[in-house]
């Protein structure tokens, strides 16, 4: 089967940032699905692991990489009990694996769902990584309910990006929170409001804007776009027993301290925790993404696809990294093989 993959660590406009070759279709065993690729979506992740992975070295075997994918199950391994061949399946994949960059990937069962059924096979690949992420943000680390947090606010650092795009939706369809999003251009500003957001204000002038908009404090903040940079605002606008909770990882300690006196929590989120470490909960993945699988398909949520790039190619998965590297994109890239 074809796949693309790269044996060095380098810039993305170097000949062979990525390179395509030839590798054996992989047999699956146990609780994987093998599934023949339909449509991929790039993350920030993808161009990390591409930056830092093969850092010095060259590999013997290309590395593959790629997380969010929508296909077909071809084979099942024996132990297999969620789905069967011909199944349209979609999901975020595992670090641990080799990725989505192929025509062909085995997959974990307990972290696959069905694809939407009313949404194109490019649609669908948009969602998996940044609406688990967003999920499980609000459900599984604040533990947000419709009863007890109806009417309450979250801020939501990076509203245009792929996670916050669907953390809007989900955070005021969902939840019914009132949501301010933040984004600093015009054309983000208006997807932001596309996708639900009550207020967007500039990330440059976070404390004032939010004031500005009639809130001293907010009850929750999601923080998807750098920790480090926002973390004195957060503080000062976290409200008393809020919870704040980042995906962005932090190069440099957090002062966590600044949080004692309201007795705020703190939580870091990293959708592949269960996959990375097998936990007991695995499985909770694939019946979050059949549960999505529903709201979208009854319309409560939409697709944040906003750019799709014909053809599984080199050029096409240059492109899609470039974009993505660029800090600029908004919602999802998608490639459609």
């Amino acid at each position: 089967m074809k796949a693309i993959g790269f044996k060095t660590s380098l810039p993305i406009n170097e000949n062979e940032s990525f390179i395509e070759f030839e590798m054996p279709v992989p047999e699956p065993k146990g609780r994987d699905l093998l599934v023949k690729v339909k449509a991929i979506s790039i993350n920030p992740v993808d161009f990390k692991i591409r930056q830092n992975s093969a850092k010095n070295t060259v590999l013997e075997i290309p590395k593959v990489i790629g997380w969010d994918a929508v296909g077909t199950v071809e084979a099942v391994g024996e132990g297999v009990s969620l789905f069967k061949t011909g199944d349209e399946v979609y999901y975020a994949g595992d670090l641990t694996r080799s990725g989505s960059n192929a025509e062909y990937q085995l997959v974990d069962e307990r972290i696959v769902g069905f694809k939407p059924g009313t949404l194109t096979y490019t649609e669908a690949a948009a969602m998996p990584l940044t609406a688990l992420t967003a999920w499980e943000s609000l459900y599984d680390r604040i533990r947000i309910s419709v009863e007890k947090d109806k009417g309450k606010s979250i801020l939501i650092i990076g509203g245009a990006g792929g996670v916050g795009s669907i953390a809007i939706q989900l955070a005021r369809k969902i939840s019914g929170l009132k949501v301010i999003a933040t984004a600093s251009r015009p054309e983000t500003k208006d997807w932001c409001k596309a996708m639900g957001a009550d207020v967007v204000v500039d990330h440059k002038s976070l404390v004032e804007e939010v004031r500005a908009a009639g809130l001293n404090e907010v009850d929750f903040i999601l923080d998807f776009v750098d920790l480090n940079s926002y973390w004195d605002d957060l503080v000062e606008l976290i409200k008393p027993q809020g919870h704040i909770v980042s995906i962005t990882g932090s190069a440099t300690p957090i002062a966590l301290n600044k949080l004692k006196n309201k007795s705020v929590t703190f939580s870091w989120e990293l959708m592949y925790t269960r996959s990375m470490y097998q936990t007991d909960d695995m499985e909770q993945q694939h019946h979050i993404l059949n549960e999505l699988t529903k709201l979208l398909d009854n319309g409560t949520l939409k697709s944040t696809l906003n750019q799709t790039l014909k053809g599984f190619t080199v050029e096409n998965l240059k492109e899609a990294h470039r974009l993505l590297e660029s800090g600029k994109t908004i919602g999802k890239v998608v490639i459609e093989y």
